[in-house]
């Protein structure tokens, strides 16, 4: 299914420097006067390393920013808004409760918290203005309902623009594969959140089962990529990512590994639609 992209990182160091075989197919569409792809075939072997991947995801965010819902709609078959409202039940939010959404892009997860709990403050959390606009326009457009409680943030990830203990449920859906430094942004997870916070993680991992794992490799490496580019008159390559980050980021066992790592009890996994995207959650002691 569709690989919902949620942007959250500033560049930080990293492995991998400039490739020049990369910098020399760029030059070439300079030369041409084509705008460069954001990435080349070598560099999506593993984006994950990249010494200036958040820069490179912020530019993609930036691009299709205008048409972000609606690949996403399309592309999962409508089950995107579903695993978000699993996410919201996961996140157990009570009445007078402070929730924050990391990596929010345009607001889906963040609308779906305001809309369905009962929580004092929502806010919303995103390092690309562009995706951060729509969020805005989106909640403007319904002024006096339930969205109004929600205040949206330019931030990173890494380095959270709160105090410690400044929220009761934390969630991010499709954005930590993004962040630069996983274990980093985990660690801030944590100390925002007040004890026996919950932190709700949506993400992509491969499909257990073989079929299923084979169909959505065949959809998501070559039908999605293609279609959702042409919906979205892309020449970033962001459909071209996000398949590729996948695969080469951690797996469901390994991400539940580094939850229990930065110090939530408690870390479960479970699918959600066949193993397609799975929900991540863990508890601050």
């Amino acid at each position: 299914m569709v690989n919902d992209v949620s942007s959250t990182t500033e560049p930080q160091a990293s492995r991998a420097g400039p490739d020049p075989e990369a910098q020399n197919e760029r030059g070439g569409a300079h030369q041409t006067g084509a705008k460069a792809p954001a990435w080349t075939d070598r560099e999506l072997a593993d984006p994950h390393v990249r010494a200036d991947k958040a820069g490179r995801v912020r530019s993609m965010f930036a691009a299709i920013a205008p048409s972000y819902d609606l690949n996403n709609r399309v592309h999962s078959l409508w089950r995107d808004q579903a695993w978000r409202r699993a996410a919201v039940r996961a996140a157990a939010v009570e009445p007078g409760h402070d929730v924050l959404d990391v990596a929010c892009g345009t607001g889906d997860l963040t609308q779906a918290l305001a809309r369905r709990t009962q929580a004092a403050t929502v806010t919303g959390l995103d390092f690309t203005r562009a995706m951060l606009d729509v969020a805005e326009m989106k909640r403007d457009r319904r002024p006096g309902t339930p969205l109004s409680r929600i205040r949206y943030v330019e931030g990173d990830a890494m380095a959270l623009p709160f105090e410690d203990g400044s929220f009761d449920a934390l969630t991010i859906a499709f954005g930590i594969r993004n962040v630069q430094e996983p274990s980093r942004a985990l660690a801030e997870f944590a100390r925002v959140l007040r004890p026996a916070g919950r932190l709700v993680i949506l993400e992509f991992h491969r499909p257990r089962n073989p079929l299923v794992r084979a169909f959505n490799g065949f959809y998501a490496g070559r039908v999605m990529p293609w279609t959702a580019t042409l919906l979205a008159r892309d020449r970033s390559g962001a459909y071209r990512y996000l398949p590729r980050s996948v695969g080469s980021f951690m797996d469901a066992e390994q991400l539940r590994a580094a939850v229990t790592a930065a110090g939530f009890q408690d870390a479960t996994v479970r699918p959600l639609t066949m193993g397609i995207c799975w929900l991540h959650r863990g508890v601050k002691p």
